[in-house]
């Protein structure tokens, strides 16, 4: 956000209560700060938009390669009976109680 001085500051979304227009933009906070901000009203709606828009996004996209990663841990019809972790690790011992995932992309 852009004070009316032209200082630029940082505000957490999460924390905005409510966002006015008379005339100048007020920010209010669930702790009951205010802040006087050069943009819009449908700029500061549209930036919080965004970002909460860009955590889901990424949420979704954390939880799809934990299922990928999940996935891959199970063997598919096309590899022996067994599976590639029969044979000995060419890194040395391991765990024998881990299981060895591979990440698919």
């Amino acid at each position: 956000m852009t004070r009316l001085n032209g200082g630029l500051f940082g505000v957490n979304p999460d924390l905005v209560q409510r966002v006015e227009s008379a005339p100048d933009t007020i920010l209010t906070l669930i702790d009951g700060s205010k802040y006087i901000v050069e943009e819009s009203m449908a700029e500061v709606i549209s930036r919080i938009t965004e970002h909460r828009a860009l955590v889901l996004a990424r949420a979704r996209q954390i939880e799809t390669e934990r299922q990928s990663v999940h996935l891959a841990s199970v063997p598919s019809d096309d590899e022996p009976e067994g599976g590639p972790d029969d044979e000995p690790d060419p890194r040395g011992p391991h765990d024998e109680g881990r299981a060895h995932l591979r990440t698919v992309r």
